[in-house]
């Protein structure tokens, strides 16, 4: 997910996809460390897509735009 498409989320949708994102982070840890999955550059996009819903988060919380 890009970081526009990120910033275009309501608050609620953010809060699901976080949601969303930190679930699938789990699962694909469970898989790794079970040897069911070798597919490590998976875990670093969904680490990055956390990074930016909280990011934004972050952001409307602070009062920070960005265009």
């Amino acid at each position: 997910m890009k970081p526009a498409e990120t910033r275009e989320l309501t608050g609620d949708e953010l809060k699901r996809k976080e949601r969303d994102v930190k679930e699938e982070l789990f699962n694909l840890e469970v898989q790794l460390s079970t040897r069911q999955t070798t597919n490590v550059s998976r875990v670093k996009k969904v680490k990055k897509d956390l990074a930016r819903v909280l990011t934004v988060m972050r952001e409307r919380e602070l009062g920070i735009r960005r265009r």
